[in-house]
């Protein structure tokens, strides 16, 4: 299954609506209506009142012709920073003996096309571009012979933008992470890929590309993650509980780098098509 979250314009008014995906001629397309998953209140009530989460009148459209929503409605983003021994030593960091955890504001969230605002008191913002995993079920205390595919809904691309001078200064990482649209994510969830595995079935590595300007600037590959997806959700799960949307960036490879205004950057992921946002001066 793959699906977007889109603004739809219904009888003057603006809804947030949900729809499925498919790959025509290389391009996505929304194909099909899809109902709100479970935890996105916003696109079932409207001014306090129920409302259908179908989108009326609809029609196949190409994404790039819709005003594409984070497809995520997370009630937390939790962050794995440094899962990629190449990304910790090009910042002089040693790599974590443990799952290294922080967390993003939903409010960061911010959709593809979206323009990402450089903070006024920062003097270097960076790109991150990572794999994020989608909780499709509440999930508290995962056994360790456990398979965690099921509490998976899918993956999707994920830019964890950093001031990075602000995370240097402060001893706790969620000021320099936090800023409003320091997290875009999208185009679109899907489930098409495993790059978990369990029991005979090996991982299926997926490659995240990054693009700055249109250069390729971060090239890794999941097969390198120091902690793998299933180690992760049950290190996590081991301490909290994952709610049905929450959010999992799982690290970025080498090759972060600095951005200024007017900036574009592309996040692109194997199956997932490419996030792209422009950045710019708050």
């Amino acid at each position: 299954m793959r699906y977007c979250k889109y603004l739809s314009s219904e009888n003057g008014t603006f809804l947030p609506r949900y729809a499925l995906v498919e790959k025509r001629n290389g391009i996505l397309w929304a194909t099909l209506p899809m109902q709100a998953p479970q935890e996105d209140l916003t696109a079932r009530i409207l001014g306090g009142v129920p409302v259908p989460t179908l989108a009326v009148d609809f029609e196949p459209t190409p994404l790039d012709d819709l005003h594409l929503l984070p497809p995520v409605t997370p009630s937390k983003i939790l962050c794995v920073g440094r899962n990629y021994r190449d990304h910790a030593a090009e910042l002089g960091n040693e790599v974590p003996a443990e799952p290294l955890l922080f967390l993003k504001p939903p409010s960061s969230l911010l959709g593809p096309k979206g323009t990402i605002r450089i903070p006024a008191i920062s003097n270097r913002v960076d790109y991150e571009g990572e794999l994020g995993i989608v909780i499709g079920r509440r999930c508290y205390r995962i056994g360790p012979d456990e398979d965690v595919r099921p509490y998976i809904r899918g993956y999707v691309c994920v830019n964890d933008v950093t001031a990075r001078d602000i995370q240097k200064s402060d001893s706790q990482w969620t000021r320099g992470k936090g800023f409003d649209t320091f997290c875009p994510v999208g185009p679109i969830v899907s489930d098409e890929i495993d790059p978990v595995g369990f029991g005979d079935k090996d991982p299926l590595p997926v490659t995240v590309t990054t693009r700055l300007n249109g250069i390729v600037k971060q090239q890794g590959s999941t097969r390198d993650l120091i902690f793998p997806i299933a180690d992760l959700l049950r290190y996590i799960t081991a301490t909290m509980t994952l709610e049905p949307g929450d959010l999992i960036p799982t690290g970025t490879p080498a090759g972060v780098g600095a951005v200024q205004p007017g900036d574009r950057i592309q996040v692109e992921i194997d199956s997932l098509g490419v996030l792209e946002n422009q950045f710019a001066a708050s």
